[in-house]
């Protein structure tokens, strides 16, 4: 085999491998843990906070080069042109008076120039601080922005472990419609149902049919929204996996309010950030102050020029007229038009408006805690109570079954124990996912990762 032809090989075997990577991942459920790691590296408004945290970095790369001297080089080729001039004419350039006939000349200067601040109050270190701040409140934005991902792929992960669970309880509601209506035209053939009987039996086997088909369009929407997170865009199968949860589970004990909120205080990223954000205004609020202090800064710089309309050659126009200079230059504010007050006013009230934010997202945190907590207890507590519900009508609506086929109950009352039966199936499904998703959510603002 030569070279080409091992070389096409290797791509053919890498394209087959990739195409059955492919193919296997469509074909695989995915868990929580695989879709929130396949959001964080792929949705689009952490890519977005990755850039603002990047533009953050060369920002500050910015700010620490001003405390160096800048150098900066120019030059001016200029033409005159004088078309009516009939004799010699005086003429001073570069500080040399010359005399001379020439309708066009041109001029030439060049210039190396540097400047470098050498106090200013302290802004540019402090900004340099500011900055700095500024790139971690930045970094805790798109920790913020992960969490709440996380948070909302759960929801809807464990809605489409709710809906899955629902449509199971459908599709056996739909069978048991479906033997009953059997049985009910033979009742009818008998003469033991009426045709309004027969008729309410298919209703209730159309409408479980309709209730699982909704249930499906249901599940189907979830899915759609979990893609749309996990920016899935193309047509690729898409599934969860299924849980094993038992009442030890549903059951386990729930932090307190209190305990979570505590440790969320320190944990929360938008905790962090509002108080970074006092941080930076307490750094805006000296930066406007350094406006009052005087400020000192040095020049340097080197020059030369040429004139065509000189005796001299350019090469001697150029070393008679090499200069060099430099100076200090000594700023002091004296009257500014309160441009230094009203800057400090200002930054004395963003501070202001800093601490009533962290003041604000404190109290969000404690609502959003206290309502996890409650959603966690309350499910809980109907969980033991649909638990309960739930054998008594099992029990007896295999009653009333067994009861309607022997003629012995009417319709009415068998579909009002399939209501009950269903009803307390719905709550028992719905009180336990809730549960489990409360106390992971409750959990998770402990610093714990989402594990269902």
């Amino acid at each position: 085999m030569n070279f080409m032809s091992y070389k096409n090989y290797l791509m053919y075997a890498a394209c087959l491998f990739q195409a059955l990577a492919v193919a296997g991942q469509d074909s695989t459920r995915w868990s929580l843990q695989e879709c929130i790691d396949y959001a964080i590296a792929h949705n689009i408004q952490l890519k977005q906070n990755k850039i603002t945290e990047e533009q953050g970095a060369a920002d500050l790369l910015q700010k620490k080069a001003e405390l160096f001297p800048s150098l900066s080089f120019s030059t001016t080729q200029a033409i005159d042109y004088r078309p009516l001039q009939k004799s010699e004419t005086s003429i001073v350039a570069n500080g040399i008076a010359n005399s001379s006939s020439n309708k066009l000349t041109e001029n030439g200067n060049y210039g190396l120039n540097a400047s470098w601040t050498v106090w200013d109050g302290g802004a540019n270190r402090k900004n340099i601080k500011a900055q700095k701040l500024q790139n971690q409140i930045s970094a805790l934005a798109t920790q913020a922005t992960a969490n709440s991902i996380q948070e909302q792929i759960a929801q809807l992960y464990v809605q489409i472990l709710y809906s899955k669970d629902a449509l199971d309880v459908n599709k056996a509601m739909e069978e048991t419609a479906k033997s009953q209506f059997g049985r009910g035209k033979e009742m009818y053939e008998q003469g033991q149902i009426s045709k309004a009987d027969l008729a309410q039996l298919e209703a209730q086997a159309a409408s479980a049919q309709y209730d699982c088909v909704a249930t499906q369009t249901q599940i189907d929407n979830y899915k759609r929204q979990l893609k749309e997170l996990l920016e899935i865009t193309d047509d690729r199968k898409f599934d969860i996996s299924g849980i094993g949860t038992n009442d030890e589970a549903t059951m386990q004990l729930i932090p307190s309010v209190n305990e979570v909120y505590q440790k969320a205080l320190n944990l929360r990223p938008e905790i962090q950030s509002s108080r970074l954000s006092i941080d930076a205004a307490d750094l805006d609020i000296d930066i406007a102050k350094a406006g009052y202090y005087p400020s000192i800064s040095l020049t340097a710089g080197i020059g030369d020029s040429h004139y065509s309309g000189s005796r001299e050659s350019a090469g001697e126009q150029m070393r008679q007229n090499l200069s060099a200079s430099a100076g200090v230059t000594l700023s002091i504010p004296i009257f500014d038009n309160k441009r230094n007050k009203t800057n400090v006013q200002k930054a004395k009230l963003n501070k202001m408006d800093s601490e009533l934010q962290l003041q604000d997202q404190q109290k969000k945190l404690y609502s959003t805690v206290e309502e996890y907590w409650l959603n966690a207890y309350s499910n809980q507590q109907k969980y033991v109570a649909a638990n309960a519900k739930l054998k008594s009508a099992q029990t007896s609506y295999e009653l009333l079954d067994e009861q309607f086929k022997n003629g012995l109950k009417n319709i009415v009352e068998l579909m009002n124990g399939r209501d009950e039966l269903m009803s307390a199936q719905q709550d028992r499904l719905q009180s336990k996912y809730n549960t489990l998703l409360h106390i992971q959510l409750l959990k998770f603002y402990q610093g714990e990762s989402i594990n269902l």
